[in-house]
């Protein structure tokens, strides 16, 4: 028998289950000096347990979550366990680790508040991982992880490569803009300049001088020559936004543009090239305008040569996270500040919301969140009336209330894009049809009666 084995034998079954598992586990009197050190927080620190046993524990971690932010401090305090909080210690080496933690009040037999118990979980793999996802998930500025999204990012290297018009559909706040950045910084017009024009946002006569420009004496107050959008983004991308408020008018001239690549500006008898690609946008169902003659059926079938539809935030949930990490790193960066993130709560809250002004409504919560937060975490109690009133996710909850409910909007999602057939659901989400069964069962996800599995009568 080795020396290892008779040790283990000579230890209690819980000092011998505590040596066994792989999360770090230690405890601490109520001085906060170590009395117990397994063997996996000896590995993630890099700390022999001799010389972590009788130290306080902030010489032992160096963590980010030492000192008012403490964890077990705030167990002590409270009496209640934390679940799942992230941060990162310094090991002995000086190396920066992620890692999860949980703490718990420590008692002895009659019930005397001892100390506390905290164990601590290793994610560098995990962060290492998530990386790697999101790169795989990134696309010029876009980056997601929702399936949705995912089919619009496959396509989107072929879409910017070629010199064809793209139409992008989505509501207002979905990022129409930004897609349109991403498809011209990834085109060979790269080099050349991106010009934005709300065409919702100008009356006719106005929005004509501003696309074609004009030429000096054209009408009262011209004194001098003005290029137009169109000249100004020569060599590079137009886009076009809110192109279903034009005028029938108007539609008849932005056409001749499609159509021969050439413009007039005003008090000019001479065409001018339009050497520019064309993207427009618009939150409406071009379609049925053209149905109920608002829109020119020859525009439309000019402009919807790629069409790219963008899905609401409600049906992407999966990249909420993502998204507010991004306006938290972006908002760090402008106000100088250092927010960690948002608290497992605050997350389950902005999960459970519907998000009628989509990701830009999400940048505004962040924003007005953000401003309200010290050099923390985004809380329950940073976030607007409109979140919070009428939800059903308590404070107290854990990190499990947000996971539940983004496994149940993923799930629902997959479920709808499959017409609620189970099986292709569990096949897309890349689970076993089982698990999916349990799954939402525990969920309490509402299926109809008539699922994907049978053909309505």
């Amino acid at each position: 028998m080795s020396s290892k084995q008779r040790q283990q034998n000579a230890l209690s079954p819980t000092e011998a289950v505590l040596e066994s598992i792989s999360d770090g586990v230690f405890t601490v009197d109520l001085d906060w000096r170590v009395t117990s050190f397994n063997r996996a927080a000896e590995e993630i620190t890099g700390v022999k347990r001799k010389e972590a046993i009788g130290r306080r524990c902030s010489e032992v971690f160096r963590s980010s979550m030492c000192g008012p932010a403490c964890a077990l401090k705030q167990t002590l305090k409270t009496g209640r366990p934390i679940i799942g909080k992230s941060g990162y210690i310094i090991d002995s080496e000086g190396s920066r680790i992620p890692i999860s933690i949980s703490t718990a009040v420590l008692r002895d037999g009659s019930g005397n508040v001892i100390g506390g118990a905290e164990t601590f979980r290793d994610l560098s793999e995990i962060e290492a991982l998530r990386e790697e996802l999101q790169s795989k998930a990134r696309v010029g500025d876009i980056n997601s992880r929702s399936p949705l999204m995912q089919r619009v990012l496959e396509v989107l290297p072929a879409v910017a490569a070629s010199p064809s018009t793209v139409l992008i559909l989505g509501e207002t706040g979905t990022g129409k803009e930004l897609m349109a950045r991403t498809i011209h910084s990834l085109s060979p017009r790269n080099r050349g300049p991106f010009v934005a024009v709300n065409c919702g946002a100008l009356p006719d006569t106005l929005l004509e001088s501003e696309l074609f420009g004009y030429k000096a004496g054209a009408f009262t107050g011209a004194v001098k020559n003005k290029p137009g959008r169109f000249d100004l983004a020569r060599g590079g991308t137009i886009f076009l936004d809110e192109i279903g408020e034009i005028s029938t008018s108007m539609q008849v001239k932005l056409l001749r543009v499609l159509q021969e690549r050439t413009y007039e500006p005003l008090g000019c008898t001479r065409s001018e090239t339009a050497d520019v690609r064309i993207i427009v946008a618009t939150n409406r169902d071009l379609s049925e305008q053209v149905r109920l003659g608002h829109f020119r059926e020859d525009l439309y079938y000019r402009i919807n040569v790629v069409r790219i539809e963008l899905p609401p935030l409600k049906n992407r949930k999966e990249d909420i996270q993502l998204l507010a990490d991004h306006f938290i790193a972006r908002f760090n960066r402008l106000f100088q500040k250092s927010v960690k993130g948002i608290e497992p709560e605050a997350l389950s809250l902005l999960m459970a919301y519907d998000w009628p002004g989509n990701i830009r409504e999400l940048e505004n919560v962040i924003e007005r969140s953000f401003i309200l937060c010290s050099d923390c975490s985004i809380s329950i109690a940073h976030l607007p009336p409109e979140i919070t009133a009428g939800s059903k996710v308590s404070a107290g909850r854990d990190i499990r209330s947000a996971h539940d409910i983004f496994d149940a909007q993923t799930i629902r999602a997959a479920l709808q894009r499959n017409a609620f057939n189970r099986q292709a659901a569990a096949r897309e989400l890349g689970i076993h049809k089982t698990t999916l069964f349990r799954r939402i069962k525990k969920l309490g996800i509402a299926l109809p009666e008539q699922n994907g599995r049978k053909k309505s009568g």
